[in-house]
């Protein structure tokens, strides 16, 4: 008897394995055509050797801490070698049920934290494998004016944005903030955001899994109602789509704006106009999309008063420019205080290695702003500490002689400075001596 079309396309999705699966079933994007794929297409390059290697190669680079079963990244391989067969079977047949994410509290940098929810490095594998293959289908209807979590987009070119909008005479920013936006995703309406472009119900069960899949609060277990929380490969990506709505929404009305994940600054050229903006967009997320706006953060303000990304903007003959705000640059001389005090028991070696991996990150992200003055002012802080480092070191007077001498000091001038009373002597030394 001739198998039903349910039935024969059931045994094809099970002979799924991971050799040789390409992009059976997918439909052109370049043509015009509906971004869609049928669902053995989708599951298909989801399960796919080649793209699973590379889920498990970028796992692998990112490291990251172990989820509640206490595995590691460098022990995922032994794992998979051991249980890919049944691992793949469970995800062909839809068995498979992701653990729940271990809850992670990391503080932020002006008070209170920001909740994290770690997946095992198995889920994270699968969560990864999964993004790779949707990210290049929501990327066709993302907005370009979406920077975060996105291939080939950054924070530098979110700043541009905002720089190139204030000089075209935007310079009121409507600054929205959305309460504790990863922990209060609606599902549903997510899942009908993600239904517009995939129509595949193995891959939509999966992520429905994922999002429901719990949290592990200690011993505690918590039902995941909402929410998508940070720390998995592919909640920014779930983030995106389920904001996308409103960069549509901005876009519909003919709104000028930069988002950066939940971070949203909305231009407008008075702020008279951004009041009526504010009003109406804070309408649509709480009821189209069902978000908290946090009225006490949320405010129209001017251009060259706004924090974005760390920076905000200033003036000069030339136009707008960006720069570091000011609690990003008290945040790295706080580090760099930490990393220079006297009592760590650490090498001059090892500490100077600190502070170069800690500005070379920092002087990366930042170099886009001006900072001449605070960069030159902070050299001149940090070459005082690591000379008091130094000096703490040299202990016993003999040794501070004996080391000053070799630098460059005369005899009667290091034993003066070696027998000083002022505290570390940084003072008499500094203009006569280079650290080595």
């Amino acid at each position: 008897m001739r198998q039903s079309q349910k039935t024969e396309q059931a045994d094809r999705q099970r002979r799924i394995g991971l050799e040789d699966q390409r992009k059976t079933g997918a439909r052109s994007m370049a043509s015009g055509e509906n971004t869609m794929m049928s669902g053995i297409g989708f599951q298909a390059l989801i399960l796919s050797r080649e793209n699973l290697n590379q889920a498990y190669l970028r796992v692998f680079k990112n490291k990251g801490a172990a989820g509640i079963d206490g595995m590691t990244f460098d022990e995922l391989l032994p794992y998979l070698k051991e249980h890919k067969r049944e691992l793949l079977v469970s995800l062909v047949d839809g068995n498979y049920k992701p653990k729940p994410v271990k809850r992670v509290e990391i503080p932020k940098p002006n008070g209170g934290v920001r909740n994290l929810g770690i997946p095992t490095v198995v889920d994270r594998l699968i969560q990864q494998a999964v993004a790779q293959v949707l990210s290049p289908v929501f990327e066709q209807i993302f907005s370009d004016n979406s920077f975060g979590f996105r291939p080939n987009r950054s924070c530098a070119d979110a700043i541009a944005r905002t720089v190139a909008l204030y000089n075209s005479g935007y310079h009121y920013v409507v600054d929205l903030d959305l309460k504790a936006y990863f922990d209060t995703v609606n599902h549903d309406m997510l899942m009908k955001f993600l239904e517009r472009q995939i129509d595949d119900r193995w891959t939509l069960r999966l992520i429905r899994r994922f999002l429901t899949s719990g949290t592990m609060n200690g011993k505690m277990f918590e039902r995941s109602e909402q929410g998508t929380p940070q720390g998995g490969p592919i909640s920014p990506l779930l983030a995106n789509i389920y904001l996308n709505e409103l960069d549509k929404e901005l876009t519909r009305r003919g709104h000028q704006f930069v988002r950066h994940a939940d971070d949203c600054n909305i231009f407008v050229k008075s702020p008279r106009a951004g009041e009526h903006v504010l009003a109406s967009i804070a309408h649509f997320l709480e009821k189209e999309l069902k978000l908290t706006v946090n009225q006490e953060k949320t405010k129209v303000v001017s251009a060259t008063k706004m924090k974005f990304l760390g920076f905000s903007l200033s003036v000069d003959k030339n136009g707008a420019y960006p720069r570091p705000v000011r609690q990003s640059k008290e945040r790295v001389k706080q580090a760099l205080k930490k990393l220079t005090k006297r009592n760590r028991g650490t090498s001059l070696e090892d500490m100077l290695g600190q502070i170069q991996r800690k500005m070379r990150g920092w002087s990366q992200y930042y170099c886009i702003g001006k900072m001449k003055s605070f960069i030159v002012s902070l050299d001149q802080w940090l070459r005082s500490h690591i000379r008091q480092y130094i000096w703490k070191q040299w202990k016993n007077t003999i040794t501070r002689i004996n080391n000053l001498k070799r630098l460059g000091l005369s005899a009667s001038d290091a034993y003066i400075a070696a027998n000083t009373r002022k505290g570390t002597g940084e003072r008499r030394t500094a203009k006569r001596c280079t650290i080595p």
